[in-house]
């Protein structure tokens, strides 16, 4: 089952995206830029092999539900989340509205 549910942020609109698979369940938060996911996302594949692409992307650990990931903290990211100031330990609310003045910039 896929659920997609807009979420209200400082006057934005986030996409949470929640796919149920067998034995785990994918969480998304996307805004325009960029995104933020459960531990399924590779950030080692994005940073590597796809860092050619900038994508703007970070992940958080340990979160089985939508509202653990929005909760949350950054483990990882990539070098474009590091441009506009996205790093481990931030929180992922903190991450989201970093993504969000990247848009208005």
């Amino acid at each position: 089952m896929v659920t997609i549910e807009p979420l209200h942020f400082k006057g934005h609109v986030i996409v949470g995206i929640e796919v149920r698979l067998p034995k785990t369940t994918l969480l998304i938060l996307q805004t325009k830029s960029g995104y933020i996911m459960c531990g399924a996302l590779d950030v080692a594949l994005l940073r590597d092999k796809l860092a050619h692409r900038g994508i703007l992307a970070a992940r958080a650990v340990g979160v089985k539900t939508m509202d653990e990931l929005w909760n949350g903290t950054i483990e990882s990211c990539t070098q474009a989340a590091e441009k506009i100031n996205i790093s481990p330990g931030i929180s992922v609310q903190d991450a989201l509205s970093k993504m969000l003045e990247h848009e208005r910039a």
